[in-house]
């Protein structure tokens, strides 16, 4: 699996890129490949949300677009100073079996943040990793063909007031944190790529990985 830093990216370009690599990972022609980025401001509904954003401002900053998707759970926020992910695997490979690559997405996630010092759980009935302060992490996923697009959300250095104007994954009241805010310092993205990518390979298991930082 190659592994891809890409920087700041808007999310239809993003959307795109998955779509591509997802079809042609299906027809044999491509490896699998995990992309990690950011977004600029965007909320995201996914099949379990609301479909009528109307409610919705466009955020602090004026100007938040919002979307409508095809990846399993609620809305959620993406933006600057979080870290997405999104792997393109194939679950054929892995006994086709989309509750444990949920699991094991949030493994990769409980990892690295422990190895910042900080300590992030499952909730039952829920998806994502959890502190005592909040959601930390977010993940929703679709699978076509077997093949995985979508994936998660860390969040790194996000201004959590973007999620003030939502029900982060369709619950009401839920607290959001940050790694930066948990551990009173300004984490960088650029110090979260290089652990996550190595506990994504572990845990994912892919074949002939190949980093690209």
């Amino acid at each position: 699996m190659q592994i891809e830093k890409l920087g700041l990216v808007d999310y239809e370009t993003a959307l795109e890129l998955q779509t591509q690599t997802l079809e042609s990972l299906s027809c044999g022609r491509s490896p699998e490949r995990t992309f990690l980025l950011e977004h600029p401001h965007v909320f995201t509904i996914g099949r379990r949300g609301q479909r009528d954003s109307s409610g919705l401002s466009s955020g602090p900053n004026g100007s938040t677009q919002t979307f409508n998707i095809a990846r399993g759970g609620h809305i959620t926020y993406h933006g600057p100073g979080q870290l997405v992910g999104y792997p393109i695997v194939d679950l054929r490979r892995r006994g086709r079996d989309v509750h444990l690559y949920l699991r094991n997405l949030e493994e990769c996630l409980i990892r690295t943040v422990r190895d910042f010092g900080l300590s992030a759980c499952r909730r039952e009935g829920l998806t994502g990793i959890w502190t005592d302060e909040g959601k930390l992490a977010s993940i929703g996923v679709a699978v076509r063909k077997w093949i995985t697009m979508h994936g998660f959300s860390l969040n790194v250095a996000t201004d959590l007031r973007y999620f003030e104007e939502i029900d982060p994954c369709g619950i009401p009241g839920c607290p959001v944190t940050s790694m930066s805010q948990l551990l009173k310092r300004e984490v960088s993205i650029e110090e979260v790529v290089p652990v996550l990518s190595r506990h994504l390979i572990r845990v994912l298991k892919p074949e002939n990985s190949k980093v690209k930082i």
